[in-house]
């Protein structure tokens, strides 16, 4: 039977999460890293909202700051701000799945010590190792101390740790017998020896992309809106399985296994909801393929309607390119309360209901008595979509016609999103017009995979929670 809610003492709420985003900057000279991380960072917020932590290089050594909450909270705590100027930082926002909520497990992880018992190195990386608990059992046994609960980051940071030891700290040589360990999802930026390092796994699962500030000064960032955040040109993505490693004196790109070796597999949820509409990743706008979305799922089953709305925010592009497409007037009857995050500890069914009240409300007066088409960027277990529904109905709307998106989805991610079991997605257990009557809508509609395919280009992205097929096993 289709569970509602998993019994968990966290609510993860009706969505996917990605874990988490990453920010760099670095210059020859002295800039000012404090206001430049945090910036990058606050622009990387929807990526991770419940914890922030950022490195900085200054004087050949690494000072380190993280705690729990937003980006800007983490900062305020801040009183000493001239001890986080330097001329390089790098930086995290965390949304915690695996090793829990406590500050041990917040990055960026750090290591090494100069004579002065000094942080030599840091690390922030993005994605899902699969087999990182094997790895960590290894250097353990090996000696190698772990601070963390449990991180996949912190047994890269390890590793590359382990490596430079045996290759008189060459971090290039060190992050190339790391990568030859580790399997999954990455995409990492390293601080070391007043250099920065940036790479991303063959299959380019997470994104990660660069930019100058100025010609001295680079960037890197999850999403091109990091770059954008403190006025950053931005050049292009970092090809998968690329490495670029920046020092005083140069920049220097190089693959980490033969390119032939290489491919593109782009999560395509981050164009579906993940990423700010505002971004481009790989250079293709998340905005129009949500737009193009829209009009897709028009031309699939069009319909008769009074009004077209979104569900804020990944939802309202997809809902503005349906109205293109259908004539049918898009109004943004749905209110999002910025102030709500993604995610509560709720104890309580009933409480976790009425949550959908306190992040969404309605314009009533434009609902009454109306034909609604209602789009989502996706349906995961349907219970927002249900208690939306549910909202609309007692609001006056005559019929509700919902869109997702996305296609179905039928399976978990274990490459970097905290997704729910197979058991609690709705798609697995039931078809279309089941979960239609479940969600009590008059006519429910996915994007078909043929459609998200044709918008996004192609097939070289990751569709694995849509069709079970993953590029890269989790044995």
């Amino acid at each position: 039977m289709y569970k509602l809610f998993i019994n968990n003492q966290k609510e993860y709420f009706d969505r996917f999460h990605e874990e988490c985003g990453i920010f760099g900057i670095y210059s020859p000279n002295k800039i000012d890293t404090f206001s430049l991380i945090q910036f990058g960072l606050f622009a990387l917020q929807h990526r991770g909202q419940e914890a922030c932590g950022f490195s900085v290089l200054k004087d050949g050594f690494i000072l380190s700051h993280k705690s729990e909450g937003l980006v800007l909270d983490c900062f305020r705590q801040i009183s000493n701000i001239e001890c986080y100027h330097g001329n390089a930082a790098i930086g995290h926002t965390r949304y915690s799945t695996e090793g829990g909520q406590s500050k041990k497990n917040i990055q960026p992880f750090f290591g090494g010590e100069d004579a002065y018992g000094r942080s030599i190195i840091s690390i922030v990386h993005n994605g899902n190792l699969t087999n990182a608990k094997n790895i960590r059992i290894q250097l353990e046994s090996e000696g190698f101390k772990f601070i963390s609960e449990y991180s996949d980051s912190e047994v890269i940071l390890r590793l590359i740790q382990k490596y430079l030891l045996s290759n008189h700290n060459n971090l290039e040589k060190a992050i190339r017998k790391t990568i030859l360990n580790i399997k999954g999802a990455y995409s990492v930026i390293v601080l070391m020896n007043n250099k920065i390092a940036a790479f991303r796994d063959p299959n380019g699962i997470r994104p990660l992309c660069y930019g100058i500030l100025d010609e001295n000064t680079y960037i890197f960032s999850s999403e091109t809106c990091g770059i954008d955040s403190i006025g950053g040109v931005y050049i292009r993505d970092i090809f998968p399985g690329e490495m670029i490693i920046i020092d005083t004196k140069s920049i220097r790109f190089s693959f980490l296994k033969e390119k032939r070796l290489t491919k593109c597999k782009i999560c395509s949820f981050e164009y579906i909801y993940f990423s700010r509409p505002d971004s481009f990743i790989e250079n293709i706008s998340v905005y129009k393929i949500r737009e193009q979305s829209g009009i897709k799922l028009y031309k699939q089953n069009p319909i008769s309607a009074d009004v077209v709305i979104g569900v804020p925010d990944s939802g309202v592009p997809s809902a503005i390119g349906y109205s293109k497409a259908s004539g049918i007037p898009f109004k943004p009857i749905l209110v999002k309360n910025k102030y709500i995050g993604r995610s509560f500890i709720l104890p309580k069914q009933e409480i976790r209901e009425k949550m959908v009240n306190l992040k969404l409300n309605s314009i009533l007066n434009e609902i009454i008595g109306k034909k609604i088409v209602i789009i989502d960027d996706s349906i995961v277990r349907g219970t927002t979509s249900r208690r939306l529904v549910h909202v609309l109905r007692k609001a006056g709307a005559k019929e509700i016609h919902f869109r997702s998106a996305s296609p179905p989805i039928i399976a978990p991610c274990y490459l970097g999103v905290d997704t729910p079991s197979k058991e609690d997605l709705i798609s697995y257990n039931m078809n279309q017009s089941e979960i239609a009557k479940i969600l009590d809508v008059d006519t429910l509609e996915f994007l078909s995979m043929k459609n998200l395919i044709e918008i996004l280009g192609g097939t070289n992205y990751c569709f694995g929670c849509f069709t079970e097929t993953y590029p890269i096993d989790n044995k």
